[in-house]
């Protein structure tokens, strides 16, 4: 089957018309009814339901674009395959994290692995748990880095290293010397946090559940330098990885007499997936920058 076809059956299924379809193909919408007619010739059944304002794949039409969609992706792997090189002189990595491993894991990574192979193209997203397991799922992405809770039977989680969360207050904060503090202290001090949509915040939110404790939230944001601006400048503390303030020296880590459950970091890939010379590159740096943090965390 020729593959443009197939893409020209997925374009009108996804817009829902034709002439938006053709548009988005630059093709002309007589040349796209013809090759869709002609693939249902092939298959032998009718693919989309022409009868309504929206046209919509039939029945038979989902089913075959469910499979269409697999091959798809198996094609384009094969794509990546034939021009991957084993000696990594060029190729790519496309790479995706949770926010708060990008705030301090991807800056020592993504140094290490330009200077080892430099020919090599890095491309990052952030993204929630739930995005890359999606992307995984469809090969947007090669690896994903967050914590070890994938729900996909498809994925595999390879451990990394355990994370440590801290209270993290800016210089002029009185907890900045102190040598740990009280879960009731903390919940009765003005807290900047993340909010409900990071994990870290349902992590912070489930230790305070279960003690029993309301915080004093007094600001809330969607963007981890954001919550650490607020809390350099002002009197908030916020709970943040402890790994981050190694980066940032205007702000300290303090310990709690009653600390956060630590939670593990893992390498996520797609199960029978294609690894690239890249992909396969990539895990011994991830491994000893994993043993690297896990080292400073227990000195501390």
């Amino acid at each position: 089957m020729i593959l443009r076809h197939i893409r020209y059956l997925q374009a009108v299924a996804e817009h829902g018309n034709f002439t938006r379809a053709a548009e988005a193909l630059h093709v002309s919408q007589p040349t796209l009814s013809q090759q869709i007619k002609q693939l249902e010739e092939t298959v032998g059944a009718q693919l989309l339901d022409r009868s309504g304002r929206t046209v919509r794949p039939t029945d038979a039409g989902a089913a075959y674009l469910e499979y269409a969609r697999r091959a798809l992706r198996e094609l384009e792997a094969a794509q990546r395959a034939t021009r991957d090189v084993g000696d990594l002189s060029r190729g790519s990595l496309r790479l995706a994290m949770t926010p708060t491993f990008a705030s301090y894991l991807l800056g020592p990574l993504a140094a290490r692995l330009r200077r080892l192979y430099p020919g090599i193209e890095l491309c990052v997203r952030e993204a929630t748990l739930d995005a890359i397991e999606r992307a995984l799922l469809e090969d947007e992405i090669d690896v994903g880095i967050a914590f070890d809770q994938a729900r996909s039977a498809e994925i595999d989680a390879r451990p990394l290293f355990r994370e440590t969360l801290a209270v993290v207050v800016g210089d002029g904060h009185p907890w900045r010397r102190a040598g740990a503090i009280g879960a009731e202290a903390l919940a009765q001090a003005p807290l900047a946090l993340l909010s409900a949509d990071f994990a870290t915040r349902g992590h912070i939110d489930r230790y305070f559940l279960a003690l029993g404790l309301k915080p004093r939230i007094a600001v809330q944001a969607n963007s981890i330098s954001a919550v650490m601006e607020i809390v350099r400048h002002g009197d908030c503390a916020t709970i943040l990885p402890r790994a981050i303030t190694r980066q940032h020296p205007a702000l300290s880590a303090v310990g709690l007499s009653t600390p956060l459950p630590a939670r593990t970091a893992a390498a996520l890939t797609r199960k029978d997936a294609y690894r690239s010379a890249a992909a396969r590159a990539l895990m011994p740096l991830l491994d000893a920058l994993g043993e690297e943090l896990g080292a400073e965390d227990d000195r501390e």
